[in-house]
């Protein structure tokens, strides 16, 4: 009898114990796949945030950042995100203006940003600049300016990104904006038969570049950062433009419809901390908002550094995106 009872005991404390187990909350976050990918950050700011939350990070992955506003507009009310990490700031107020997002509620301050932040919606958890990325071994002589890439007819190939689906995509279109005006569509025109394709996000298009396929690619002058700590290579570089260069500030949102808000606000929260900081210069590759306790890594000293950050608002970008965007297919299709 004494030992149905135990066996009785055991099987209820296993069943209980795995009943708590099962209850564990699950965060689904949206992000894109080069951020949860084998080489990103994800896996360590998954563990980092498990080991305070109690609960089960679930990262959900999109191409790139267009692709998550993309689903999210698909999915509506209906969508399983409590939390989007990786959308750009070109697409802020289009992100909004769906309503699936939540005000963050937080107090940001001491921001590592060349802008000043003032959204009460998303917040900004790294930056960069956009840049083409070549390889100095192979290139000599870069063009110094996004004018002389443009209109040197002999100039460099060039692998880019669709604006549609590609964060870097729309920045080539915005930057393209900026230095030409009206004047963008003949500018698309001169450099489209150097064009070796345009990909759908930006993994694809830096693996064709680093095959060999083009001279150079729109990618970040943090870029060859990577090349040198990961690959100890110092020949991959990122040229500077004279005219200056398009600001890049990836952003964090909490949905309106949240199972979880207390814990979708305590990872918003996460993404402005040390642990999540500290794992993106050498997980992202790119600057992170908050500088860590241990400084940037040597790498990082020597990056481009514009003089000039250039930048639509993210109203001017809702506004006037789908014009930009006709200037490009038009020019680029024929």
């Amino acid at each position: 009898m004494l030992s149905r009872l135990f066996l009785a005991s055991l099987s209820l404390a296993c069943a209980m114990g795995f009943a708590q187990a099962q209850e564990k909350p699950t965060l689904n976050v949206y992000t894109y796949s080069s951020f949860a990918g084998k080489y990103g950050p994800g896996k360590t700011i998954k563990e980092r945030f498990e080991a305070t939350c109690e609960c089960t990070l679930n990262w959900v992955t999109a191409e790139d950042a267009g692709s998550l506003l993309g689903r999210l507009r698909l999915e509506g009310e209906n969508t399983k995100a409590d939390v989007v990490v990786g959308l750009d700031m070109n697409l802020a107020a289009e992100a909004k203006a769906t309503g699936l997002f939540a005000p963050h509620g937080l107090e940001l301050k001491d921001l590592s940003l060349p802008i000043e932040w003032n959204s009460d919606v998303f917040v900004p958890f790294d930056w960069g600049y956009y840049a083409f990325v070549y390889d100095a071994e192979k290139l000599s002589n870069p063009p110094k300016s996004l004018k002389e890439l443009v209109e040197n007819p002999n100039g460099p190939k060039v692998v880019l990104q669709d604006p549609r689906t590609s964060a870097p995509g729309l920045g080539l279109l915005l930057w393209m904006q900026k230095v030409y005006g009206d004047k963008a569509g003949e500018a698309w025109e001169k450099l489209k038969p150097r064009v070796v394709t345009f990909t759908k996000g930006w993994s694809e298009a830096y693996g064709l570049f680093l095959k060999g396929e083009a001279d150079m690619v729109m990618s970040y002058t943090t870029s060859p950062a990577y090349h040198v700590i990961a690959e100890n290579k110092n020949n991959y570089k990122a040229a500077e433009f004279e005219e200056g260069h398009y600001l890049h500030v990836e952003l964090s949102g909490m949905t309106r419809t949240t199972k979880q808000p207390e814990l979708a606000r305590k990872f918003l929260a996460f993404t402005v901390s040390e642990q999540f900081q500290s794992a993106i210069p050498e997980g992202n590759w790119m600057m992170p908002v908050k500088t860590p306790a241990g400084g940037l890594p040597d790498a990082f000293q020597n990056l481009v550094k514009p003089d000039e950050a250039l930048l639509f608002t993210p109203e001017e970008v809702q506004q006037n995106r789908r014009a930009f965007t006709d200037t490009w297919l038009n020019a680029t299709a024929r």
